[in-house]
């Protein structure tokens, strides 16, 4: 009999895979039968070999040859190259016996087999090619892997039980499967086969082999493929069975001893255990496979009976619905599977990992192990005989040891008195480290001191520059032509490289924490010579309060817990809050004012972009206009830039009664520069707009800071009477000045340092500190103002004379305290009256307006 086992390559589009079948070739009809198993009773295709050529190349590997038909080729590796000549061998005279046979007997007109004489066989070594009949001696056979012995030789084993598993031959399998797990003896009465599946034999030439799509193309008749054969093929099934049973026991009893029978039935035992149970999981996936057809059975059924091609269509689209789901289904499952297969790669070197770790513990144990055995047999050999021990320790032994012990204790004594020693002089040095410490740091304050003084020497050596400067056109040429030299060498001085040389105690850096200039840019010449005294004022100042108030203030600041009203947070809040503290602060005096309902700010926002806000455009004039000597603001590629316009934008939204008023734009900057997050800037523009400021502040007619204009008059006249003569007496209109500073909260005219105090008491007190710091501003300054006697002079020095404050610790103090009694009662009563007062002097225009139109309208044109 030409059987046995080889490996038939499968083809799915891209996916190739070796499949283990069994051949059996039938002298009758020159066909190769293939089943999946040797114990199999129908086959899964048949290659008809009348009409094929056969193949081999040793280009495409070891044992590989192929089986030509009209219709398709079929690959087939062995296991050796031995096993794979002896098989090309042996169906090329078996195909020449069936032709010369058919010739003799020819068949009736029903069945014609073309035999095919232009057999190809080509077979290289070492690069040469020989054509010839009888270029290679018969094979002998392999009957490990050819023949009947074979058959009941284990299989191959695959790399998964169903990876041989044909699908698309439900019927076939389920009798396979059914007589191996019933055994051969039931099967051979019934003809070999349970149940009557003949009605559901496929057709040989539109089978596909397995779920890969193996085509099988038969060469017979369809009358003799759906009738004839599978009658024969039972017939001759049961027939060679038989043989192979007779001669698998002639086997057996002749060569074999009873252990290696034994030996051959447990190994067949564990075989047909390992089949049943693939044959189990086989079971299940056909009842799959069989509940899928079922499934389209019944759509394709239900898409023939559809009356109208509109139903038909939506069926159609439910399918591509479907496939379109198995796909995505499919994409996410080898996703999956890849990350499936990196955790299993990960998990691998993990293991590999800790069994070296296994390996080297287990090497440790070892050799401690040794060591413990090591330790026992002295043990032992020392216990074995301890009188011998006993007598080791002779008396020489016990005097040495006294005498060892005796210079312990001296040493002892030496170390005792050694510490004690080392003690004091730790204390005396510990002494000496304290006052030398205390020598430093007093050191570092009275150079702190000296550098205060040389900086406010200096700065008034600039003020005297500029006082000569102002009187240069009334010097001679000689003295003028020096007051400029020496203005331009004080201009190149650098601040920073002299404390570079000696000990910088403070540096002053170009920009604050929040991004201020700490020394404005002035174009003019004068004003250049003014921010270098600024400088100066800066650094001596800081020097000064840096040890004697910051840190105890800091510490203060430091101590508290959760924020509650109180007069000490009063008192805290009025000397200034700590940058790392700032925000904080903020952010709790805003949320007790402003209730925050949820999304809001997101939902102006949305509002904002989808319909424009007729303030749109001015918001935009004046966003290059904000805080430019701030660098967050200075650039338009700026980051603060977007969040600024949102939060205008959603305010004007949330405010149409105000929408938007220049000025607003520099009070939600510094909220934006604190706060940092724009939406509380948003809800501390709204906390100043709606709860601090009065109503009509920033409305079209700004009556109401107007207001705010007439009552700090009142107010300056009665805290400074002498400025406000002064004033008069030269015809200065102070709120030309002030104007802005209550409008915008002093932003862009205090120094970023003082300006964030007077934010920290407005935003916690009210309006009444912006009157309390302008009045404080003009007390300050109320000596310089007093000494210009020019009205021109005057307004000049008012433009820049708040930027010429750096004290901030004096300031305050005039504030808070100097000017005290300021009763808020007193402000509200003032603002009435003047309200009054305007609103009565804005009725009177009217009506003067009133009738200077209908005058004019009277006169005709």
């Amino acid at each position: 009999k030409l059987c046995g086992y080889l490996n038939k390559l499968g083809i799915k589009g891209p996916i190739k895979t070796w499949k283990s079948r069994w051949f059996f070739y039938d002298e009758n009809k020159c066909h190769l039968l293939y089943y999946r198993t040797a114990q199999d009773v129908n086959p899964l295709g048949t290659i008809d070999l009348s009409s094929a050529s056969l193949d081999c190349k040793l280009e495409n590997g070891e044992g590989i040859f192929e089986i030509r038909t009209p219709n398709r080729v079929f690959t087939l590796k062995a296991i050796s190259k031995q096993a794979m000549m002896y098989w090309l061998q042996q169906l090329q005279m078996r195909r020449w016996e069936f032709c010369d046979a058919q010739t003799r007997f020819p068949v009736g007109s029903s069945q014609l087999f073309v035999c095919s004489l232009a057999f190809v066989f080509w077979f290289v070594f070492n690069g040469d090619v020989v054509e010839s009949e009888d270029f290679l001696p018969p094979v002998k056979t392999p009957t490990e892997a050819v023949g009947l012995k074979a058959a009941y030789l284990p299989a191959p084993q695959t790399s998964t039980a169903l990876q041989n598993i044909s699908l698309k031959h439900p019927w076939t399998e389920i009798q396979n499967t059914v007589y191996n797990i019933c055994g051969s003896k039931q099967l051979w009465g019934n003809n070999g086969n349970v149940f009557n599946f003949d009605e559901f034999q496929e057709h040989p030439e539109n089978r596909d082999e397995e779920q890969e799509t193996e085509m099988e193309a038969g060469c017979a008749g369809a009358y003799y493929c759906s009738v004839i054969e599978p009658r024969l093929n039972r017939a001759r099934k049961a027939k060679w069975r038989s043989s192979a049973s007779s001669g698998l026991a002639e086997e057996l009893h002749r060569e074999r001893s009873p252990v290696d029978k034994v030996g051959v039935l447990q190994q067949q035992i564990l075989t047909l255990t390992e089949e049943v149970k693939s044959q189990k999981e086989l079971v299940k996936l056909l009842h799959k496979a069989l509940e899928a057809a079922q499934q389209e059975k019944r759509v394709s059924s239900m898409y023939l009976t559809a009356a109208e091609d509109k139903d038909r269509l939506e069926l159609v689209r439910h399918k591509v619905r479907q496939i379109a789901d198995l796909s995505s289904r499919l994409e996410g499952l080898e996703k999956e599977k890849k990350e499936l297969e990196q955790t299993l790669i990960l998990k691998e070197s993990h293991i590999q990992e800790l069994k070296d770790h296994v390996q080297l513990l287990m090497e440790k144990n070892h050799a401690k192990q040794q060591v413990i055995m090591a330790l026992t047999e002295q043990m032992a050999r020392e216990l074995s005989d301890p009188l011998q021990e006993s007598n080791a320790i002779t008396v020489e032994t016990l005097y040495k040891q006294q005498e060892e012990i005796e210079h312990l204790k001296d040493d002892i004594d030496a170390y005792k008195t050694q510490n004690q020693f080392l003690n004091s002089e730790i204390h005396q040095v510990t002494r000496l480290w304290t006052g030398v410490a205390e020598n430093e740091k007093a050191l570092l304050m009275k150079c702190a001191c000296l550098q205060a003084q040389n900086c406010k020497m200096e700065s008034k050596y600039l003020m005297v520059l500029r006082k000569l400067q102002e009187a240069a056109p009334l010097l001679p040429s000689s003295h003028a032509e020096l007051v400029r030299n020496l203005i331009q060498e004080a201009l190149q001085w650098n601040v920073k490289e002299e404390a570079e040389e000696g000990l910088n105690l403070n540096p002053v850096s170009e920009y604050d924490e929040y991004g201020f200039m700490t020394v404005p840019e002035y174009e003019v010449e004068d004003w250049k010579l003014l921010a270098k005294i600024q400088a100066l004022e800066i650094k001596s100042n800081n020097l000064r309060s840096q040890e004697v108030v910051e840190k105890p203030l800091r510490d203060r600041w430091n101590s508290v817990g959760e924020l509650s009203p109180s007069a000490e947070l009063k008192s805290l809040i009025r000397s200034g809050i700590p940058v790392e503290h700032r925000q904080r602060v903020w952010g709790w005096i805003v949320s007790r004012h402003c209730s925050h309902p949820p999304d809001h700010y997101q939902r102006l926002l949305r509002q904002s972009e989808s319909t424009e806000h007729p303030a749109c455009r001015q918001i935009e004039l004046d966003l290059p206009r904000t805080l430019t000597n701030n660098k967050h603001f200075s650039s338009p590629t700026s980051p603060f830039i977007p969040k600024l316009r949102r939060v205008l934008l959603a305010f004007s939204w949330h405010n149409p009664a105000i929408g938007y008023c220049q000025g607003l734009n520099r009070l939600a900057a510094i909220a934006l520069l604190v706060l940092e997050d724009e939406e509380s800037a948003f809800w501390c523009l709204v906390h100043i707009v709606e709860n601090l400021m009065p109503a009509d502040y920033y409305s079209n007619t700004l009556i109401t800071s107007q207001v705010d204009q007439r009552v700090f008059k009142d107010f300056l006249s009665e805290k400074l009477p002498r400025l406000t003569a002064h004033f008069e007496q030269y015809r200065i209109d102070v709120s030309l000045i002030t104007f802005n500073w209550f409008l915008v909260a002093f932003v862009d005219s205090l120094v970023s340092d003082i300006l964030l105090r007077v934010w920290d008491a407005f935003l916690y007190e009210g309006t009444k500190v912006i009157f309390r710091y302008a009045l404080a501003i003009f007390k300050y300054n109320e000596e310089e103002i007093l000494r210009i006697h020019d009205n021109v002079e005057i307004y000049q020095y008012l433009r820049f004379f708040t930027r010429m404050i750096v004290d901030g610790r004096k300031l305050m103090n005039i504030a808070f305290n100097d000017l005290n009694p300021f009763p808020m009662k007193l402000l509200r009563n003032r603002r009435t009256m003047h309200r009054e007062e305007m609103e009565t002097e804005l009725c009177e225009l009217e009506q003067i307006k009133a009738a200077y139109v209908k005058e004019k309208a009277e006169q005709g044109p």
